[in-house]
């Protein structure tokens, strides 16, 4: 059973940076399915990402989101975002990013869409049971 978690102002803010990026870099509406990410670090600052849309399974928006994180120096992290392209709005994550988030930031929240609009879970909530593999 999922714990829901309503939006904060804080949550507010790094979906409008997912909304920002992806509008800012989307592929259109010609069938590509263009995902922004967006993510928070636990010093507040933001880092945002993109997709790579591939038929072999390109990076998620994000995944490219936490690289871009880590890159930047960002080890701790509170909460992620995923926004799609065309007015979308929030997406959940995809199994693959789920396992990568129990893994590297089990506690991170994880924003998502509800019947009641957007909503933060645990990374934990949305693979219970999960193998855990430890970096």
């Amino acid at each position: 059973m999922l714990t829901l978690q309503p939006l904060t102002d804080d949550d507010r803010e790094l979906i409008e940076l997912a909304r920002r990026t992806v509008d800012a870099n989307t592929d259109g509406p010609d069938g590509v399915y263009t995902m922004g990410a967006a993510v928070r670090g636990a010093d507040g600052r933001m880092y945002a990402g993109i997709n790579l849309y591939h038929f072999t399974g390109g990076p998620c928006a994000e995944l490219v989101a936490l690289g871009r994180a880590r890159a930047e120096g960002a080890r701790e992290l509170t909460t992620i975002v995923a926004v799609g392209n065309e007015g979308r709005g929030v997406v959940g994550p995809c199994g693959r990013d789920r396992q990568v988030l129990v893994d590297y930031h089990p506690t991170i929240r994880v924003i998502l869409p509800t019947e009641d609009g957007p909503a933060s879970v645990l990374a934990t909530d949305l693979l219970p049971g999960a193998y855990r593999w430890t970096p």
